[in-house]
């Protein structure tokens, strides 16, 4: 007997809301358990809405561009009873007083059907285009391939509208016709009116700081972000811009968009380069003891059913750092006169997808051996590359590590994940000549470090102390016993 159930947003974390960034199915369309529904976007990841169980779409609720919360309809499914849907699995989804249950990586924690946040459409509601293959291989023993910029998600910015206030330029009239990648589902947080206060403007969004509830964009966060930009100019602190080239005049071009993710990204990493003082410390680590140990560890960890990459001994390593230096594991407070340490250890670990770099966070690295480290961060690598990452597992981090051991290099300059107050790159491992105390070189595994630090806050003494205790920690495995 056909049954008619609504399926609903699962926890999707500590959001009121988020975009809905792409539609995958359509009235008529017959779907699978698992399969996903809709694409849904924070400011921190975008993840995949799975149907709960297998039917056929009646009806679609949602459209890109529409704001949703934990609870509202999305879809409409027909199920047969017969089939394996009966009104036991579907009352998962609609009743709020159901349990929550886990699928498919998202927790489908059950709640009522809730009307969607449609204050904010977008102007030009086009679908999204389709999303690339992922990649296949494994990981590198070294690390995770991970890019640099691993300062690019901690904090919401939309970089899918033009920066007319950077640029010093007002809006371009409009011309009455929809414009390009313009959906409003990358917007900051605020109403209506204040989008057109600050459209009108010309202000952009993504550069004002939110003074309301949950960092709600204000009227007066706006204008005074207008004021601070016209005493800014008056001094002749603004950057000028980099003038606009024809390279078409030159030869054959072509034009792509970024991913969402780098749109996100690109903002931030500006930002915190701008804003802090980067200076980068190098070292090197003889890890060629602890790679010994982690080959002949190999096994043991296979039957733990874990991979043992170098990233684990590397978190291990730096939990103990960031105990003996706890300035580094800290945040300049805003007035810029106070620091604010920090009692826990997060760490954050760049991870390489196909949208761009992402950095999910161990949590309480110092309270867990390096075999649950390393089960935790392959599930995490995994689960970001697949985009069932949960958006809670995006924040928080007091501290970074972004790796290119799995890719090469000697070295490289990784810029800071604000407001967070370094970061530590590692390049490729490579035998080298090691001058011993009898006068002879031996063959060494030496391990890179890059460790680039907010010099408000932390001196280069303190800094080279810092890689020196990290390196002696890698040297000698038994110091990460103790």
């Amino acid at each position: 007997m056909a049954q008619t159930q609504e399926v609903t947003v699962p926890d999707i974390g500590d959001f009121d809301s988020v975009d809905v960034v792409e539609v995958l199915v359509k009235p008529g369309d017959t779907v699978t358990a698992e399969q996903p529904l809709i694409t849904l976007e924070s400011e921190k990841a975008a993840l995949d809405v799975p149907a709960p169980f297998a039917g056929k779409v009646v009806q679609v609720l949602v459209k890109v561009g529409d704001k949703v919360a934990q609870g509202t309809a999305i879809v409409t499914l027909e199920t047969d009873a017969a089939d394996g849907a009966g009104p036991d699995q579907a009352e998962t989804v609609t009743k709020p007083e159901a349990e929550p249950s886990s699928e498919g990586g998202h927790a489908e924690k059950s709640a009522g059907s809730a009307s969607a946040d449609t204050a904010e459409k977008a102007e030009t509601a086009q679908p999204a285009p389709p999303k690339p293959a992922e990649p296949g291989g494994g990981e590198s023993e070294q690390a995770i391939p991970a890019i640099d910029q691993a300062s690019t998600l901690n904090d919401t910015a939309d970089s899918s509208r033009p920066n007319t206030a950077e640029s010093g330029r007002a809006p371009a009239p409009s011309t009455g016709h929809p414009e390009p990648d313009r959906s409003q589902a990358f917007l900051p947080h605020a109403s209506p009116s204040i989008r057109k206060f600050a459209r009108e403007l010309g202000v952009d969004l993504t550069r004002v700081t939110g003074s309301g509830p949950k960092l709600r964009i204000l009227r007066e966060d706006v204008a005074a972000f207008v004021r601070q930009q016209l005493v800014e100019a008056d001094k002749g602190s603004g950057i000028p811009p980099i003038p606009a080239v024809d390279f078409s005049k030159f030869g054959p071009i072509e034009r792509q968009p970024l991913s969402r993710v780098k749109r996100r990204s690109g903002p931030n990493l500006h930002r915190s380069w701008l804003n802090i003082p980067h200076v980068t410390q190098f070292d090197e680590a003889d890890i060629t003891e602890l790679e010994s140990f982690r080959k002949d560890n190999l096994a043991r960890a296979e039957k733990r059913g874990v991979k043992l990459t170098l990233i684990a001994f590397l978190l291990d390593a730096c939990a103990h750092a960031l105990r003996e230096f706890p300035q580094v594991n800290a945040s300049l407070d805003p007035d810029g006169e106070h620091l604010i340490l920090k009692r826990y250890i997060h760490i954050g670990v760049a991870v390489e997808t196909p949208d761009g770099l992402m950095v999910p966070v161990v949590r309480d690295v110092d309270k867990k051996g390096v075999f649950d480290l390393a089960g935790e961060v392959a599930e995490l690598a995994e689960q970001t590359r697949t985009r069932k990452l949960k958006p809670d597992r995006l924040q928080g981090a007091s501290f970074s590590i972004s790796s290119l051991g799995g890719i090469g290099g000697t070295a490289f300059t990784p810029i800071i994940n604000a407001p967070e107050v370094a970061i530590l790159g590692v390049s490729r491992a490579r035998m080298q000549p090691v001058y011993q105390e009898d006068g002879s070189f031996a063959p060494r595994l030496m391990l890179p470090l890059s460790f680039s630090y907010d010099h408000r806050v932390i001196d280069g003494a303190e800094a080279a102390r810092f890689t020196r205790f990290l390196s002696e920690m890698l040297s000698d495995i038994r110091r990460l016993l103790l």
